[in-house]
């Protein structure tokens, strides 16, 4: 890292290197932009650590059926550790029929963000806001939909940059070879080694049974027996992406090319009717107090990072290749800028990179393992880093901004 760069991201990783022998493959990935990395630690933190609406044990659990959409074992393990951690009941990692109504409600949006973010309606919202003994507050549904496009983006990130292959078998981040730590790569940002979930209500102490199986690899998982988590837990181990099958209904749901659907002009989202700026913003920060400048610094650190290498090697400014991918990821999911020469994007991108942009956007869990070494070979890896970044960030404003227009049509009706 150059002098100019902040120095708390440097500390971040030798704080990962002391804690875990290691560095975490998303930290590690994304420290080839520090400020960036520095501002998603800051969100992720927030979202999963900080006061806010939904539980602790509850929160991560949202994580691991969002992880699961795209059979991404990666995050599915680390959610599962810190799910235990936080004190959840071991009984919910055998699958969605396991876990209470309310939160096994969130399943159908769920998917569709996940999946088709179009699809989403303000009978959506309002099922899950009037199920009487069930039924979300608006601030935590907001959490949770945050939480949702969080994780499928991070997802797409995960995948993109090939930090999935690690849990494979005998791969570093198998559980039963290599647990994650005592961290997960967001507690670093608090400067603190313990837990940083320390002090919430439910948290697990260090003694507690379930989470010290887990750890050692001793916890079946998802085939948990129906038994106590004091009890002794049988050896098992997660492998393959079988066993996510149980985090989610409607395996077969996925995504549907907007772009090849009858021709409806009335399905098109306008950014200039609802923009994250001017509409989606306000109402995430309302609802969930600080979210809404989190998120927003990190929407605009992508946007800022240089790119002035693969801008030259296209003959354009570097705001107008970002923008022309960040455009190209938004007009997959049916947003568009009325402003904006769509022709462009086949000007400024070539075929393969726009293959391997809306693979990894689109399907990720679909993502060859040699895609991100064989893609745009001029590419260095810090710019291959620096488009997955920016497909993670355009997902979760598309997302969102579907998301948060239902909420704002809910609560207008």
């Amino acid at each position: 890292m150059s002098g100019s760069e902040p120095e708390r991201p440097q500390f971040l990783f030798v704080k990962a290197l002391a804690s875990r022998g290691r560095l975490e493959a998303v930290t590690q990935q994304m420290g080839y932009h520090p400020r960036y990395l520095d501002s998603f630690l800051k969100t992720q933190h927030y979202l999963l650590h900080m006061d806010g609406p939904l539980p602790f044990d509850c929160r991560h659990y949202i994580a691991i059926m969002a992880a699961a959409r795209h059979q991404c074992r990666y995050l599915v393990n680390l959610h599962v550790l810190q799910f235990l951690r936080a004190g959840g009941d071991p009984q919910w990692l055998r699958g969605l029929d396991f876990i209470p109504p309310k939160l096994r409600n969130l399943n159908e949006i769920n998917k569709i963000l996940a999946h088709r973010p179009w699809l989403i309606t303000k009978e959506h919202i309002e099922k899950l806001l009037k199920i009487s003994e069930w039924s979300w507050s608006l601030a935590e549904l907001v959490h949770a939909v945050v939480l949702l496009a969080h994780c499928h983006a991070l997802a797409s990130f995960v995948f993109g940059c090939g930090c999935e292959q690690e849990e494979g078998p005998g791969g570093r981040g198998s559980l039963k070879a290599s647990p994650p730590g005592n961290q997960c790569f967001c507690e670093a940002a608090t400067g603190n080694g313990s837990p940083c979930q320390r002090g919430a209500p439910g948290t697990a102490s260090t003694g507690d049974p379930a989470l010290a199986a887990w750890e050692q690899g001793q916890l079946s998982h998802p085939e948990l027996p129906a038994v106590s988590p004091l009890s002794q837990i049988p050896v098992g181990e997660v492998t393959g992406a079988a066993n996510l099958a149980c985090y989610m209904q409607d395996p077969d749901f996925g995504y549907q090319d907007f772009a090849r659907r009858d021709e409806d002009q009335t399905q098109v989202f306008r950014v200039q009717d609802y923009s994250w700026e001017d509409h989606g913003f306000s109402l995430v920060n309302r609802l969930y107090s600080d979210i809404g400048h989190l998120l927003d610094e990190k929407f605009r650190m992508v946007g800022g990072l240089q790119s002035s290498a693969m801008a030259k090697r296209q003959g354009c400014e570097p705001s107008v290749f970002k923008r022309g991918i960040w455009n190209y990821i938004h007009c997959m999911f049916g947003i568009r800028y009325d402003d904006y020469d769509y022709a462009e994007v086949n000007h400024l991108l070539e075929r393969m990179l726009k293959v391997y942009i809306k693979t990894v956007t689109c399907y990720p869990e679909k993502t060859n393992p040699e895609m991100f070494d064989r893609f745009w070979k001029q590419f260095k890896h810090s710019e291959k880093v620096h488009v997955n970044l920016l497909i993670l960030e355009a997902r979760m404003q598309a997302e969102l901004l579907y998301a948060l227009q239902a909420i704002t049509q809910y609560m207008v009706s």
